[in-house]
């Protein structure tokens, strides 16, 4: 890294700006088809109202938005959506205009329509509804949602309010005001599980409301789980209809409060500071090109990035935090909808870059949720936590503001959130802070979660040096490091350990349960905080440059379980999905910079284009476009919470950045052979630095591995303990504060036992100025030696994805957890499962049960019915009990039973146990029409 050239990033003042509408590039339905989960309607930069059309209300993962561009049919106007996420929520107060006295179900309302009736741009979006023929236009702004509807026949207009749409309605009320008035009140569950949201509703015209629910006053109230109004008017042919729908997360008074953001009926006038507003926004950056397509993608993707976080605070300040109360936000502005996984890696290092202001906000956000909510937000939606995704990467967005000067916030509060957040015992943190790593036997995604971890803490550990505070900038450097304990030196990969040692059999293509959305291949590279030290675990600069080149020219194709987010496929690299945005830019760290510019211009300009299928994965709320736009315009954080950036050769000739003082600057000077720049904004400049800073970190003694044939035995257990470093020594003991010996040799065990191991150093004079020693953590494995010489045969074929580490792991005596994602149960799809255990000699049975599980969420269903037999022959088997499920498979949380016979056998060798498959997963599963699974893991006879 000491030898690696700089290059600076020059920015020049200007007075010279494009003046063009930047409205006019942007496209809506870029990624509305494929899986990009984008929405085309209207809505205003970091919006409280989304406004759009719902063409899917079955919570589809291709619906996620609500709209998808293959879709032939709309069933309403609602006004909250989410942009490209992975899980299906929002679609708040939908209305949908209809005509001759409909019934309030939505195959009544429906309509079919046309992309040749549609039209969006910033701001607007237009339909017509080929039932009945009526046009319908939609803009808005912050707060408020405006609908223009045209009825292209006379009759009777109906305009429906279903607040049972798309989400599971928990409580609702319509309170009927006066006859141009309505406020509702809307309390519902999907991937949020607990959404409140008011509206108050005005029309331009009297009407006249009818509908269902528990209605009192003469039908001027409707409240329940079951709830629509219709709102009617006789309308003669191309009457214009005109409803605001203002939002509040607070009150009714805070609905009727927002709504004064639009004080008049002119839809045009609104439509045009809609357009202003985008039009501020997206001069941000202003770039020029000949080629009108690539100007949509970048300001579509520009405008992709600003459309969330969302602004959840009436105009008064009020909101809804975390602890479902309300609160005023007096010396900033209060936001939701924190895709933290997704966007800390891109957009939020944009939005330092051109939005500062709203950078402290959402740090203040977050240090309202931490005091109201006991921890930083992972992934918050609606005052919601959904702990959706991994790490607490709230902390990576914190460290970018400090190390960047940014003002505003609290800087110890901040740093106090994000200690508290690192220091909790849930989500596999407690074995991590423990033992160094996550293992499988603490955790699922155990190996994605330990890098992350081992990232923020890094993070943390940049606050704390702003701070001055040494010690906690140790303790979490060293906690940074923790991405060794999981790589293994010889393979070059990061793996999952269990038990103390690899798990095995590894294949790095395998995308399974020890990997958030990916496989070791996408997660191999993720040491954002200490690259100079993975370029050396690797074996060096040519090493680490070979293993890339493996990476991106291998086969693009993955193995083990089917993860509809792994697209975009570059050999391994995925760049439809997260994990793997920074690796293109990790040749600029061995001086290949010719090779990132390859791989870069190749992803620019293959994976994102001006159709509806023009994302290669889900935009995940802005994550995506800010990768284009950061990567189009020749720079990229690959470490946030540093200053230095990478740089690349623009696909754009001129770029101009606004800063905070509505100053632009001209990037130039990114030249073939830039690398990086390290620039902080001081003031109204940039400050270049001349050299990389590196941290001091600890050289953490790599943890020993223990390995074996198993975690059980019958008889006698060899156990040997590796380490990847010559220099270190390896000590152990069978007590955690007994005599550690030495390791020397093979330990051969022949009872139940736990062993405790670690590494230490074996010379005090290796210290360089940069780096200091220290043991590495203490790690233990236990080892069961069955409670029997059983053998099993099982006839059944389980899903390689779920083995339990094979056949015998079904009588070795060790009871799987709730969490089924650690490894120890056995998963069979489509199938009954049937096996038939050996005793190895004849005798009488008493007991024998089978443990299953039901996570129907993920399909995992108890099986209808558990059958056992018994025999001597091994041929003719005699009925001993048939046990039938009582559990629901509508409970919507993970389930343990035990189905169990105390029949008595007078003498029988040989048990046979069949358990039948729920079969077909039923209509109101949402994955209806798939195969269940049953999940099995222990056996018991006695």
């Amino acid at each position: 890294m000491n030898s690696t050239k700089f290059y600076f990033l020059i920015l020049f003042f200007s007075q010279f700006v494009f003046s063009q509408d930047f409205t006019k590039h942007v496209n809506p339905f870029i990624g509305t088809d494929g899986h990009g989960h984008t929405f085309p309607g209207a809505t205003l930069p970091y919006g409280m109202i989304q406004l759009s059309p719902d063409t899917r209300v079955d919570g589809s993962w291709d619906g996620c938005s609500g709209y998808h561009y293959s879709d032939k049919i709309i069933y309403g106007f609602s006004h909250t959506h989410l942009n490209g996420t992975g899980c299906s929520d929002y679609g708040d107060v939908m209305l949908m205009p209809s005509m001759g006295k409909i019934l309030l179900e939505k195959e009544q309302y429906a309509s079919s329509f046309s992309h040749d009736n549609e039209k969006a741009s910033a701001g607007f979006y237009s339909v017509k509804l080929d039932r009945n023929n009526i046009d319908v236009r939609l803009t808005s702004s912050t707060r408020v949602g405006f609908h223009e509807y045209t009825f292209n026949n006379a009759g009777e207009a109906d305009i429906v309010i279903d607040l049972n749409h798309r989400d599971k309605l928990l409580y609702g009320e319509v309170k009927v005001i006066d006859d141009k008035t309505i406020e509702i009140f809307r309390r519902s569950e999907a991937w949020a599980k607990d959404q409140y949201i008011y509206a108050r509703i005005e029309f331009n015209v009297s009407v006249k409301v009818l509908g269902y629910g528990n209605e009192r006053n003469e039908a001027k109230y409707f409240s329940g789980t079951k709830v629509a109004i219709k709102a009617s008017k006789n309308v003669k042919k191309g009457e214009k209809i005109l409803v605001k729908v203002a939002l509040s997360p607070t009150g009714y008074d805070g609905a009727k409060l927002n709504m004064s953001e639009i004080k008049h009926w002119d839809f045009e006038k609104v439509k045009k500071d809609a357009e202003a507003t985008w039009n501020k926004e997206l001069s941000k950056i202003q770039v020029a090109s000949s080629d009108k397509d690539k100007l949509a993608v970048f300001y579509t993707a520009l405008y992709h990035t600003m459309m969330q976080p969302n602004i959840a605070e009436d105009i008064d300040g009020k909101y809804r935090g975390r602890d479902n109360k309300i609160h005023v936000a007096d010396t900033f502005d209060y936001y939701s909808v924190f895709s933290l996984w997704d966007t800390f890696r891109a957009a939020h290092p944009l939005y330092t870059l051109i939005d500062k202001k709203r950078t402290s906000d959402y740090v203040n956000t977050f240090i309202k949720q931490y005091e109201q909510g006991g921890r930083l937000p992972v992934w918050e939606l609606a005052s919601n936590e959904t702990d959706c995704m991994i790490g607490y990467h709230s902390v990576s967005v914190i460290a970018d503001a400090m190390v960047k000067g940014i003002k505003g916030f609290d800087y110890e509060k901040a740093f106090e959130a994000s200690k508290h957040s690192a220091m909790l015992d849930h989500l596999g943190l407690e074995a991590y802070k423990k033992n160094g790593f996550i293992s499988m036997d603490d955790e699922h995604e155990s190996v994605s979660k330990t890098v992350e971890y081992a990232y923020d803490d890094w993070c943390i550990a940049q606050m704390a040096k702003i701070l001055n505070k040494k010690e906690d900038y140790e303790y979490f450097m060293k906690r940074s490091q923790s991405w060794k304990n999981i790589f293994d030196w010889e393979t070059g990969f990061m793996r999952p350990k269990k038990n103390g040692g690899w798990d095995k059999p590894f294949d790095p293509r395998e995308v399974n349960n020890n990997f958030t959305e990916g496989n070791s291949w996408q997660y191999s590279f993720f040491v954002l905080q200490d690259i100079p030290g993975m370029i050396e675990a690797y074996g060096g600069p040519q090493k680490f440059e070979a293993k890339l080149d493996e990476m991106f020219n291998g086969e693009s194709k993955t193995t083990g379980r089917e993860q509809v987010d792994v697209t975009g496929l570059i050999g391994q690299y995925a760049h439809g999905n997260e994990p793997s945005h920074h690796m293109a830019y990790l040749y600029n760290y061995v001086g290949k910079p010719e090779k990132t510019k390859e791989k870069v211009h190749y992803i620019l300009n293959e994976f994102y284009k001006n159709t509806p299928d023009g994302l290669i994965g889900n935009e995940d709320c802005g994550q995506m476009s800010a990768w284009y736009v950061l990567s189009s315009i020749g720079i990229y954080s690959v470490t946030p919470g540093e200053t230095t950036i990478n740089l690349v050769k623009p696909i754009f000739k001129n770029v101009m950045i606004k800063n905070q003082f509505d100053k632009f600057f001209e990037l130039n000077d990114i030249s073939e052979k830039g690398l990086f720049a390290d620039f902080i904004m001081l003031g109204s400049k940039y400050i270049e630095a001349s050299s990389y800073k590196q941290n001091m970190y600890y050289t953490l003694h790599t943890l020993p591995v223990i390995d074996s044939d198993g975690k059980s035995f019958k008889d006698k257990l060899n156990i040997k303990i590796t380490t990847a470093c010559n220099y270190d020594k390896i000590y152990y003991s069978f007590r955690k504060k007994g005599t550690y010996k030495e390791y020397k040799e093979p330990i051969v065990i022949t009872k139940s036992t736990k062993i405790y191991t670690y590494t230490d150093y074996k010379y005090s004079n290796m210290c360089g100025p940069n780096f200091w020693y220290v043991p590495s953590d203490t790690i233990s494995a236990e080892f069961f030696k069955k409670p029997n010489n059983y053998t099993i045969n099982i006839k059944s074929k389980y899903n390689p994805q779920y083995h339990a580490g094979g056949a015998e792991g079904l009588l070795d005596g060790i009871f799987g957890s709730e969490n089924w994602r650690k490894g120890d149960w056995q998963g069979y799809q489509s199938q009954d499962f049937e096996c038939v255990i050996d005793r190895q000699t004849s005798s009488p049975v008493n007991i024998i049960s089978a443990n299953f599980l039901q996570d129907q969420r993920s399909w995992i269903l108890m099986p209808t019915q558990v059958e056992f037999y018994v025999s001597n022959d091994n041929v003719n088997f005699e009925l001993v009990d048939k046990i039938n499920n009582d559990v629901d498979p509508k409970i919507d949380k993970n389930i343990l039973k035990s189905f169990d016979s105390n029949k008595k056998v007078t003498s029988a060798r040989y048990v046979k146990v069949i358990a039948k498959n729920f079969g077909k997963l039923p209509e109101w599963h949402q994955g209806a029409g798939g195969d269940a699974f049953i999940f099995i893991d222990e056996i018991t006879i006695k």
